[in-house]
């Protein structure tokens, strides 16, 4: 695959909190696969973030303590360059002319976001899912930048089960006439059912069989008759995947979400030296927090322990945190009873 460069490209972010006088409050935090920088609600922008109550003042991630900054992945559609972007060389849409991304790249913005605010060095760098990769990569390809990582529900490769899945909502978004190899005008008219079908195959992975016997059951769907189609909603847990489905068309760009995709599949720490060990050797970090849930298909719980394991023969203290959240992969997302108080007692 060719690598390429970006000209000037645009890193959006956002930031909660003051930095201190020597700048050594400061927390990174890395996004998964479709959030914006929008972590956490703020004066400028009092709307709910994706982990409103994991950051804010008494909260986690407090920022009466800490500077905080999430960045926008770099090849995303909400802020930072990505295929929905315009080519300063054309002046047209990348789509996708788009150089191929990787973790590693997506990792490397938060350092021109660092030099804007004068800071040396990050008191921790946290991620959740492909977060989570970014910021172990981040870790990995700058050791003097950082003290403490926590990882989330992530892994330092992804597996073949994981690939699997990712490459067939890939296949099904390109197998979309609409998707038009790249070429579609507008998020709402481009890949419309391909984007639909690709959100239901990722959200059934994201969370747990356990958590859709005991939410839906059995349970009829109301609402959906359809008398032209023999093949309509019947039950509960169908109706379910169509209405969040349908809320995913015209949110996200379908280039982006492949390049953010394969960028996923393509990450393994062990490039970076042959092993995880021996990639792990010239890591500087103090600390390490690893956290995962017992019912993730996507990262399970062995990929948890692999790295926590990894990491404790190059980092004196690593912490080790297996939770038996029922939500699967999106447990660090919904099941705050449990993620709270293990990110609480680290920080």
């Amino acid at each position: 695959m060719k690598r390429g460069v970006l000209k000037n490209p645009t890193f959006a972010f956002e930031t909660w909190g003051t930095l201190n006088s020597d700048r050594s409050n400061c927390i990174l935090i890395f996004t998964g696969l479709s959030p914006s920088a929008h972590a956490a609600s703020s004066n400028i922008d009092p709307s709910a973030g994706w982990w409103e109550d994991m950051v804010g003042p008494n909260k986690p991630i407090d920022t009466r303590r800490y500077f905080v900054i999430c960045m926008n992945s770099l090849g995303s559609c909400f802020g930072s360059t990505g295929p929905s972007s315009i080519d300063p060389d054309t002046g047209k849409l990348y789509r996708l002319t788009f150089p191929v991304l990787t973790v590693e790249d997506i990792a490397d913005t938060a350092i021109s976001v660092l030099e804007h605010y004068a800071v040396q060095h990050l008191h921790t760098v946290v991620g959740a899912s492909m977060g989570g990769m970014t910021a172990l990569a981040f870790a990995i390809n700058h050791p003097g930048k950082v003290s403490r990582l926590v990882s989330i529900s992530s892994a330092a490769r992804s597996l073949p089960y994981s690939i699997a899945l990712r490459s067939l909502q890939r296949e099904i978004i390109r197998k979309d006439p609409l998707w038009d190899n790249g070429r579609y005008l507008l998020a709402d008219h481009g890949p419309v059912t391909g984007m639909r079908l690709a959100r239901k195959l990722g959200m059934i992975s994201y969370r747990s069989s356990e958590e859709w016997s005991e939410r839906f059951g059995r349970e009829r769907a109301l609402g959906f008759t359809d008398e032209d189609s023999p093949f309509g909603i019947d039950f509960e847990v169908e109706s379910y995947l169509e209405t969040h489905a349908n809320k995913f068309i015209g949110s996200f760009d379908a280039n982006c979400y492949l390049y953010l995709s394969r960028a996923m599949d393509l990450f393994d720490a062990a490039d970076h030296g042959g092993s995880l060990s021996s990639c792990f050797a010239s890591l500087s970090l103090e600390s390490a927090l690893v956290i995962g849930v017992s019912t993730d298909m996507l990262f399970p719980i062995s990929q948890q322990q692999e790295l926590a394991d990894a990491l404790a023969q190059h980092v004196d203290e690593v912490i080790f945190k297996p939770l038996p959240s029922m939500q699967g992969h999106d447990s660090f997302l919904v099941d705050m009873d449990r993620f709270r108080p293990a990110i609480a007692e680290y920080f």
